[in-house]
């Protein structure tokens, strides 16, 4: 989201002053410019915070029972789009089951559905797919990143169904694409799908919604979009410094900030850190860019089948006031709001929102056969 694209420049930033600042103050010692032993000390203390920095970030959390990890599923689908790219689909769960289709946020891949796989399987069939240019997905050749490519490769996922009616669950810019469908292929919802689950999402440009609004907002043109333009061109350079922000343990800290309350364990900051950087900065931004130009507002009253917004009560980067307005204005929705949670309150509070997903498809479902 366009709050956590900002962090991670800030963060960047602090990065080069770090292990910059420590290059420095050992160079100037070395060469006699400084004289004290506390200049050695104090360089040496910056490389190693540029480079172990993360360790007592993640010592300091608490274990947990059933800590995330990648899994992929031997069951998959590739399906070549006319863009050129390449969308990777993995199935899990019963053949015969009930089926949800579940789309990720914008940065992370499919395998952030960890515990949805646990928790879900038993009684659902469970496909999930990587967003184009993340994962396994290959990137558009034509650079189209915009949430209508998204919503028709969403279209092209739903094929993998079969005739049965289907559970469409999107988180962040997932909620956003499922938005983005439901004004593209209305002729979908009550046939195919039977019902919509919304999750920490937004209807409008992510700016208007998220903390800091109005500072954002004032700073989108002048700064923003010039900073995503610049990340495409040195995308290389910014890959590598997120990776060394990621050792010196800032975004770590900056995962927390915007993604969770303080209550996550180690194995869950420490997944969700590293999957928000393994995908190239070039296409995080062309996504970033796409999302200024989103507003689904007038889809909301035009959808016709039960939603269920879920948000997470503390979440900063979609706050809940756009779950508010979505749940209000989609004429059968019904909100939840999970406490303690964030924006990543899928995994936080996974148990709670396994129980809400899995009560609300049910049921969905029933009335749909």
């Amino acid at each position: 989201m366009p709050f956590g694209f900002l962090l991670q420049w800030l963060t960047n930033l602090f990065t080069v002053a770090i292990l910059g600042g420590g290059a420095y103050v050992l160079y100037e010692w070395y060469e006699g410019d400084l004289v004290s032993d506390r200049w050695l000390y104090l360089g040496v203390g910056l490389l190693l915070w540029s480079f172990l920095g993360f360790l007592p970030i993640l010592l300091l959390r608490r274990p947990g029972s059933d800590e995330p990890r990648v899994i992929r599923s031997n069951r998959t689908e590739r399906l070549p789009r006319p863009d050129g790219s390449e969308i990777h689909v993995e199935i899990y769960g019963p053949d015969r089951a009930p089926t949800l289709i579940l789309t990720h946020g914008w940065g992370p891949d499919s395998t952030v559905w960890y515990y949805p796989k646990q928790q879900l399987t038993e009684h659902f069939r469970i496909i999930v797919w990587d967003l184009p240019g993340l994962g396994k997905s290959k990137k558009p050749k034509n650079r189209d990143f915009s949430l209508e490519k998204f919503a028709c490769d969403l279209e092209a996922v739903l094929t993998l169904a079969g005739d049965q009616p289907v559970i469409l669950l999107g988180h962040s810019i997932g909620a956003m694409i499922l938005l983005t469908f439901c004004r593209l292929f209305p002729q979908h919802l009550g046939q195919r799908v039977a019902g919509l689950i919304l999750v920490d999402g937004t209807y409008i440009n992510p700016l208007k919604t998220t903390i800091l609004s109005k500072l954002l907002l004032t700073l989108q043109k002048p700064l923003l979009e010039p900073l995503l333009y610049l990340s495409i061109a040195i995308a290389p350079l910014l890959w590598l410094i997120s990776w060394l922000s990621y050792f010196n343990g800032t975004t770590l800290l900056t995962t927390e900030i915007s993604g969770f309350t303080g209550r996550e364990t180690r194995g869950q900051l420490n997944f969700s850190s590293l999957i928000g950087i393994k995908a190239s900065p070039g296409i995080l931004a062309r996504g970033v860019l796409a999302m200024f130009k989103f507003d689904e507002t007038a889809t909301l009253p035009k959808i016709s089948v039960p939603t269920l917004v879920v948000v997470g009560k503390s979440d900063i980067a979609t706050r809940p006031f756009a779950s508010k307005r979505i749940s209000t204005d989609i004429p059968q929705a019904e909100l939840t709001v999970l406490a303690p949670g964030g924006h990543m309150v899928l995994m936080e509070r996974n148990q709670q929102f396994a129980e809400v997903v899995q009560t609300f498809s049910k049921t969905c479902l029933s009335l749909k056969s």
